[in-house]
């Protein structure tokens, strides 16, 4: 079992505390500093962990006055305990399976799919896998029991085999469309809705190498094929800008060793002063914030010692007080998009007509990157 993060706990609990009633709407919650000594936690986790509430709207802030509860709690009925799935409702279903539901972006993406979906009278039946193989098994099998007219599904683990293809076969075989998102089981070739994520690994990267870095590592999870991508993007900025490739370049991990690889692989570069880099590119903002935090345990500051660029421009790149140089994602669009897709494919009945869709990232520039150009000419 994968330990939570700090970050993770404290969202939890504040959610339990919404959920109880402690906190109630309109009501403000603990101080920064509070929080802080309440969880034993700096005050960098806390930032956070109430950036990513406030994100999801469970939480609002106010200038000069604090942050407060922003929803009544969540209705016991409105989530299943084992799937995660919302009850059926009458009518036209769309089935959404996510890796995650209230973690990171994908408030933003699901917000975007209901924002549309509810306005052409559709209803949302939500679970999520956890990325786990089993839980995407117990989703496909809730979803084809019910009365659904398509599905959008973010694939679980989507670089190796999926042993619950045949669900996909069966819901094409009942002629009920389905779109996949983030990215696909390339055994099926499905319609896919998808940022380009090679081209966002290459553009991070090339961003450091222009600013000078020369020694960099990348940081990433790959159980899944947006963080292989992302690694090929990144292998492919140091051939075509002739930069060594050295050994220990890349980290990588999946969903299951995040914790114990990430921290034991950078401190045993960090020991060594000739293996320290100048610059990391990480799989995704969640992470590179781990890696920031790794980093200030070992004494070092970013972007001064070491430069960071996360990936997916979520609420955590600007959340805390390092603002985190990253790759965008188009949440909220993606999940409008996928909304129409399914919608159109359902309504017109030719799902074999409907076209993917890939979108082209973009790199945000932030305080996290430093240039090494000025420093090397002064040597």
């Amino acid at each position: 079992m994968v330990k939570p993060t700090k970050y993770m706990i404290v969202i939890d609990k504040i959610k339990e505390w919404i959920a109880n009633g402690e906190v109630k709407p309109g009501e403000k919650i603990y101080s920064e500093n509070e929080l802080a000594k309440m969880f034993h936690v700096s005050r960098h986790t806390i930032r956070q962990a109430v950036g990513q509430l406030v994100h999801e709207g469970m939480l609002y802030r106010e200038q000069g006055a604090g942050t407060f509860c922003a929803h009544p709690p969540v209705s016991p009925l409105e989530v299943a305990p084992i799937t995660g799935l919302a009850p059926q409702m009458p009518g036209k279903n769309i089935g959404v399976i996510t890796t995650y539901i209230s973690d990171y972006i994908f408030p933003s993406i699901i917000r975007g799919m209901e924002s549309y979906l509810t306005s052409k009278g559709y209803s949302l039946i939500i679970s999520s896998t956890d990325n786990d193989l089993d839980k995407e098994k117990q989703c496909l099998e809730a979803m084809l029991s019910r009365n659904i007219d398509g599905l959008i599904i973010e694939p679980t683990k989507s670089s190796g085999y999926n042993p619950n293809i045949h669900y996909y076969l069966e819901l094409e075989r009942k002629n009920i469309p389905y779109l996949m998102i983030n990215q696909y089981y390339s055994q099926l070739n499905p319609p896919y809705i998808m940022l380009d994520d090679e081209k966002g690994g290459f553009i991070a990267t090339e961003h450091l190498i222009e600013l000078g870095h020369e020694k960099i590592i990348g940081i990433f999870k790959t159980d899944d094929m947006q963080g292989v991508y992302r690694m090929k993007g990144f292998i492919r900025a140091f051939r075509e800008n002739k930069v060594p490739f050295l050994n220990d370049t890349i980290i990588s991990y999946t969903t299951e060793d995040l914790d114990t690889v990430l921290e034991d692989r950078l401190k045993e570069l960090l020991a060594n002063p000739t293996d320290i880099p100048t610059g990391i590119v990480c799989y995704n903002d969640a992470s590179a914030l781990t890696v920031i935090a790794i980093l200030r345990n070992n004494g070092f500051n970013v972007p001064e010692d070491i430069s960071v660029i996360g990936y997916d421009d979520s609420t955590l790149a600007w959340a805390s007080d390092i603002k985190l140089t990253s790759v965008t994602h188009p949440k909220v669009q993606m999940g409008t998009d996928a909304a129409k897709w399914i919608v159109d494919a359902v309504e017109k009945n030719q799902p074999e007509l409907q076209k993917s869709i890939t979108y082209e990232p973009e790199l945000v520039i932030r305080n996290s990157t430093k240039s090494l150009l000025k420093k090397k000419q002064a040597n």
